[in-house]
């Protein structure tokens, strides 16, 4: 999935739960070049959604990097780019903690929804403003284990 051209060792850095399965997969990519060498993985977990399907725009640290990453190469794993928030004050946070390279993948982007001018470095797929839940990603905790990626589908109980 990744090259970065130099031999120091990688951190894959995972935002949140919803990233879990993307960051294994990508650990795991036999595409992924020698030289990147993201043997290590740590998370942060972060909130913007709560148990609403629309970003509060206010993003709220639950958890830090457990490991160092100055002087190493750092991938950033996200699920989905919305409003570009939490991946343009994740990517400013972890620059000034020094990496030797700094680079961010996404499952999923929402062009349509950005707020905060950024673009990850590699994306799965471009999709359009609609609420998708399955492989890691949840609407309030739920849906996660589905193997693949869906649209829900609300529905009025009236």
């Amino acid at each position: 999935i990744l090259s970065i051209d130099t031999a120091t060792d990688g951190v894959s850095v995972a935002i949140a739960d919803g990233t879990r399965v993307l960051a294994s997969s990508e650990m795991r990519s036999e595409k992924q070049h020698a030289e990147v060498l993201t043997t290590m993985i740590d998370f942060v977990r972060l909130a913007s959604y709560g148990s609403g399907t629309q970003s509060s725009g206010i993003i709220e640290f639950r958890k830090e990097l457990e490991m160092p990453i100055k002087g190493r190469n750092v991938i950033i794993v996200e699920d989905i780019v919305d409003t570009g928030h939490t991946l343009h004050h994740v990517t400013a946070l972890l620059k000034s903690r020094g990496p030797a390279r700094l680079k961010t993948i996404a499952l999923l982007d929402k062009p349509s929804r950005r707020e905060a001018p950024f673009r990850a470095d590699w994306i799965g797929f471009e999709i359009p403003d609609e609420f998708v839940v399955g492989y890691g990603i949840d609407f309030a905790q739920r849906n996660r284990n589905l193997a693949y990626i869906g649209k829900v589908r609300f529905t009025d109980d009236a």
